[in-house]
């Protein structure tokens, strides 16, 4: 039990702790991913602006270049073109490489110079066709995002921005300025990492917090439940330490005065309990002297009935009937106070179990002829050794075959043996008024009846039934019962073949479904 404490409180600090883990988590994410989104938007647009910026000067500065080179030759202006290529791409306010890519219009007229250039091996036909025709169809400077080829194969991310340009005797020309995003992808990875880091850090404390938070709540549970259960180990001593005036402190207020006065509640009960056993203890050892002198007087007025008038003869016969019952309660409270003060104890033989029922059915046909029905025994061996206490089991025979035969209502009463490897069952069956529910809670009760106003043939103390519960109990068995109004009762015994050891289940069914007269123990 304080395993299972203990591992209930466990999995509620983890069940906790989880939770708010993972609701941290959905918030941090959603949080990280709207900030890296604006911080990326953020640095691309800032990128952007400068390098939209560094493009149109570079246009412009190509564009001067070349008007100024009208009366140069086509050398002098394929290099004023190339220094403004290099001059181009060392001029960059960022840390990455800018190239310059020029081509020709592919509708310009054919011409036998050519001034197509471009910086750092790139390859032209980076240059994606959709910005090339809106180059082409505009005077203004467009640009596009793409991946960016050099003719070792290289692939990098980077930002092409364009403009047209007019060459001096060579026609018109797509110019292209290449910047290269590495510096802004390591920034924007960066933060992205940050980010993460950020985020599990986060959620580390998170968890850290709610754990001592947890832990600050949940300890005073797990004390409450360590001494919930010493209560139940039978230690009321223990109480839960008070070291705040916060709710934990009222509640370990409460719980310190609950265990107090289950405490006095329990040593109370446990002195009338021992009052009361030694009473009924003391009480029934002492009327056994004057019931022995009643006894043996009764008996002398009885055997001379036949002398006296009829009424003092029946009175005679009436004594002697009550003396027996009085005896008979005398003896069930002596038994029930050595259940009560647990110092029963078994004395286990070996015995035909099937011959000690026949033997009991037996004694009731002798000394009772009112029950028109019978018994009848339904076994499924002709013998069954059991090593139990032959005295209670004959006891708790004889108080289930009396009380079927008290309520049979003159019907058939069925009794079934049924053994397994490891314990036997006996069932008892009457087909009489039966049982209500309400009865069935109380059927095992002390000095309880169904019915006291029911005319009985046999009388009895209302012991019977709680005296068989405790002997089967004491072998480690137990009785079970079952019954309806107009359907009968049924009581089912079950023991272990070695007094002692456990059962392992019920051979015999005490509600079976179908409750034929042929077929209710199937």
């Amino acid at each position: 039990m304080k395993g299972i404490r203990a591992r209930f409180s466990q999995t509620l600090a983890s069940k906790v702790i989880l939770s708010t883990v993972i609701l941290s988590l959905g918030v941090i994410t959603l949080a990280g991913s709207a900030l890296n989104s604006r911080l990326s938007d953020g640095i691309r647009a800032v990128s952007l602006d400068s390098a939209l910026t560094e493009a149109r000067f570079t246009f412009f500065n190509a564009q001067y270049q070349l008007i100024l080179s009208q009366n140069k030759t086509v050398e002098q202006r394929k290099q004023i073109i190339a220094g403004l290529i290099v001059e181009s791409a060392n001029r960059d306010v960022n840390a990455d490489n800018k190239d310059i890519i020029l081509v020709k219009f592919p509708n310009s007229k054919p011409s036998s110079v050519s001034y197509e250039m471009a910086s750092s091996l790139i390859d032209p036909q980076s240059v994606p066709q959709d910005l090339r025709e809106r180059v082409r169809k505009s005077r203004e400077s467009q640009y596009q995002y793409a991946k960016i080829r050099y003719q070792d194969s290289i692939l990098s991310d980077a930002l092409f921005v364009g403009e047209p340009i007019k060459i001096p005797g060579g026609g018109m020309y797509e110019m292209y300025v290449v910047f290269a995003l590495n510096t802004q992808s390591e920034t924007l990875n960066l933060i992205r990492n940050s980010l993460v880091f950020t985020g599990f850090a986060l959620i580390l404390l998170i968890a850290m917090i709610t754990w001592l938070v947890v832990r600050q709540v949940v300890s005073p549970v797990r004390a409450a439940a360590r001494i919930a259960n010493q209560f139940t180990e039978g230690d009321f001593s223990q109480r839960m330490k008070v070291e705040s005036n916060d709710e934990i402190a009222a509640l370990a207020h409460s719980y310190n005065e609950m265990a107090q006065s289950i405490e006095k509640q329990i040593s109370r009960l446990e002195n009338l309990s021992r009052v009361q056993q030694r009473f009924v203890s003391d009480v029934s050892h002492e009327l056994r002297t004057p019931l022995t002198t009643l006894r043996m007087a009764t008996e002398v007025i009885y055997n001379q009935r036949n002398s006296f008038d009829p009424v003092v003869a029946r009175s005679s016969e009436l004594l002697a009937a009550q003396i027996d019952r009085f005896e008979r309660l005398l003896e069930d409270l002596l038994e029930v106070s050595r259940f009560d003060a647990e110092v029963a104890v078994l004395e286990p033989v070996d015995f035909d179990v099937v011959g000690l029922v026949k033997r009991c059915i037996a004694d009731f046909e002798l000394g009772d002829s009112s029950n028109d029905g019978g018994i009848r025994v339904e076994s499924e061996e002709p013998a069954l050794q059991i090593k139990a206490d032959i005295r209670r089991v004959e006891r708790i025979m004889r108080n289930l075959i009396s009380n079927a035969l008290d309520h049979a209502d003159g019907k058939e009463v069925v009794i079934t043996i049924v053994a397994t490897e490891t314990e036997v069952a006996v069932g008892v069956r009457d087909f009489g008024p039966g049982l209500d529910q309400s009865a069935l809670i109380r059927v095992f009760d002390r000095f309880w009846r169904a019915d006291p106003s029911r005319a009985r043939v046999r009388g009895g103390t209302g012991l019977g039934l709680s005296i068989a519960l405790e002997d089967a109990r004491l072998h480690n068995g137990e009785l079970d019962a079952w019954g309806r109004p107009g359907k009968g009762a049924h009581f089912v015994l079950t023991l272990p073949r070695i007094a002692g050891e456990d059962i392992q289940g019920r051979p015999i069914k005490v509600t079976p479904a179908d409750f034929h007269e042929e077929n209710f123990y199937l």
